[in-house]
């Protein structure tokens, strides 16, 4: 057990002792979330901090994520020279800051640090980190799946009797963490000393299956006390020593505590799954990838089209679930792929949209783009509707010729638009929600909702629209309608008590919209009210929820999807609650219909493809 000790400093005098007196711990500084932005104060203090730094015998440093607010390009090549002036060995994984509004899909922080986890020895230490997310969009922290591969197989190589390991995270081993059961799984196979981790903006000691786990300060703690961490490993000893160390003052004892290894031999942190699937309903994995998926899916008559974690479209067959042939980018894919006749339109994380053949997936074009692509693309009549970083563009499908380009965005487009029989209308994170005509790209109106920070943008919904309302949710929690034809807003509706973010759908009359609450609670709206007006609210069981999943009326049926891999499936006309389904314990992706079956699919970003339907 962990005991705080940062009151009774005394009765570490024996042990402090003897760790001077052997000289051999393994020492580390750690800098957790220091929130760099050019100008702002936590940037000349983390000069000061590097400076500090600097004049001690560390061994190593370890920065341990969000590093940046926006994870922008500009906030992290300004952060890396910063931290380039450390003259000890570093090491530097991202944080949720970094991954979740990455201007670059997560690619520019692997570009300038050269990847995303690390692992080194001193001694007979070993010390192992690795990125957590959530990836390109509000959520948990994920694992990806190549990196429990990529742990488990690198400590196999390098533990050796008598080493210890040290593991690194932005977040820590527990719920923060979708997929934290498996972390812990690969982790309890070595002699983990502990687990550190920052995040919580604060100090904290748990413990997670006799993992120790460790949280540590950030680098302004308010009040003035800007710092960083230093820890004292001494395996002789078997000793942990951890001081806070707030710029200009001495280092001062935070925690001391025995280093243990022995753990419980199965594991506690165990997810009971909740099957009570209606007998005339089908719920099935039909696949599931050794990677992560971040996309959601595309199907035709024959196969499904994904992109994972590792850069790969994949194309399996529907009925054998076997891979028929898949193209390797060099990063991560979180665009849906287009599918229209004989192409495959895929955008990419790595600045290009690529033409590939079908059947085949030879690469029949491809062109450059300004910056990512992270967005769902539709297709309607022989048109690619693409948004981008900064541009929303109209790809003739059979030419692959680009008919049209609008370019007046300040920041990416990330949900599907959607398209009507004049008009485009999609959102971006730069504040707006906009409106273009379909056959030429120009503009027919913008909204906002007069705020000026991204974060609060529609930049990662797809609006509910009607034949003459738009009606959208966001991160400032509000819903609102707009009049189609010019944009105006008719009513916005603010509610403590029904908290919305980013998950929407639309009855398939038109007449209802559907949101998913923060608390897991789906509300009905009327989209033909001149006010706000809800019809019924149903209680899905998710608990706290912020996946933004689309939500699918379909034949009846609404279809929803927790950040935890739940499944709810509820009566259309009344909002009756008809059943939920453990499908994983990571976040649904969306849901997509089979326009040849009828069957709806769905991906967990955990790896696996669901199939649902009726019997």
């Amino acid at each position: 057990m962990i005991k705080n000790i940062s009151f009774i400093k005394t009765l570490l005098v024996a042990a402090l002792l003897m760790v001077a007196s052997t000289g051999m711990a393994q020492k580390f500084a750690i800098l957790s979330d220091i929130h760099v932005t050019p100008g702002n104060a936590n940037e000349g203090k983390l000069k000061e901090a590097v400076a500090e730094i600097n004049g001690t015998n560390v061994d190593a440093v370890l920065v341990t994520g969000d590093l940046t607010n926006e994870g922008s390009d500009e906030q992290l090549r300004n952060v890396k020279s910063i931290l380039d002036g450390i003259t000890h060995p570093l090491y530097v994984i991202p944080g949720n800051h970094e991954n979740n509004w990455s201007q670059s899909a997560c690619k520019t922080f692997n570009d300038l640090w050269g990847n995303d986890r690390f692992v080194f020895t001193v001694g007979k230490l070993v010390v192992i980190g690795l990125n957590c997310g959530p990836f390109m969009k509000m959520g948990d922290g994920h694992i990806k799946q190549e990196d429990l591969i990529w742990l488990d197989k690198t400590l196999s190589e390098i533990v050796k009797p008598g080493m210890k390991v040290l593991s690194v995270n932005h977040y820590p081993l527990l719920d923060d963490l979708d997929n934290y059961r498996d972390y812990v799984a690969v982790l309890k196979k070595y002699p983990v000393i502990t687990h550190q981790n920052g995040h919580w903006h604060r100090w904290r000691q748990y413990e997670t299956d006799g993992i120790n786990g460790l949280m540590v300060r950030c680098l302004d703690m308010g009040g003035g006390d800007y710092g960083y961490t230093l820890m004292d490993v001494d395996l002789d000893n078997n000793w942990i020593h951890v001081y806070n160390k707030t710029l200009g003052k001495e280092r001062d004892i935070r925690y001391a505590y025995k280093i243990n290894t022995e753990y419980y031999t199965t594991l506690r942190c165990t997810q009971v799954p909740t099957h009570n699937i209606p007998a005339d309903f089908k719920v099935e994995k039909v696949y599931a990838d050794e990677a992560s998926i971040f996309t959601r899916l595309s199907i035709d008559k024959d196969n499904i089209y994904f992109g994972n974690s590792m850069g790969c479209l994949r194309v399996i067959d529907k009925k054998t679930a076997k891979l028929k042939w898949e193209y390797k980018t060099t990063s991560m894919l979180f665009s849906r792929p287009a599918v229209a006749g004989k192409v495959v339109a895929l955008p990419t994380g790595d600045k290009r949209l690529v033409w590939l053949d079908k059947k085949s997936g030879k690469v029949l074009s491809e062109v450059a783009a300004q910056g990512p692509y992270v967005a769902d693309g539709v297709v309607a009549d022989g048109v690619l509707y693409q948004g981008g970083y900064k541009t929303f563009q109209a790809w003739d499908v059979n030419k692959r010729e680009l008919l049209w380009e609008y370019n007046d965005i300040n920041n990416y487009c990330q949900a599907a638009p959607v398209v009507g029989k004049d008009d485009i209308i999609f959102g971006a994170w730069d504040t707006k929600l906009r409106s273009l005509d379909r056959k030429t790209g120009a503009l027919n109106w913008s909204w906002d909702n007069g705020k000026s920070t991204n974060l609060y943008s529609p930049g990662n919904v797809v609006p509910a629209v009607t034949q003459d309302r738009v009606v959208i949710v966001a991160p400032d929690r509000n819903s609102t309608a707009l009049d189609r034809a010019t944009g105006k807003q008719l009513w916005r509706h603010h509610d403590n008590a029904v908290k919305v973010r980013e998950s929407l759908g639309l009855s398939q009359d038109g007449n209802r919209a559907y949101a998913k609450t923060m608390d897991g609670t789906i509300v009905a709206m009327d989209t033909r009210s001149d006010d706000y007006h809800q019809l019924w609210d149903t209680d899905c069981g998710f608990g706290y929820e912020h996946a933004p999943c689309i939500v699918l009326e379909k034949d009846g049926y609404i279809y929803a999807g927790s950040r935890r891999g739940m499944l709810a499936v509820l009566e259309a006309s009344t909002g009756k609650l008809l059943f939920t389904y453990s499908m994983g314990s990571s976040e649904v992706n969306g849901f997509d219909v089979d326009p040849f079956t009828g069957d709806i699919y769905c991906s967990l970003i955990g790896g696996t493809i669901w199939r649902i339907g009726k019997k």
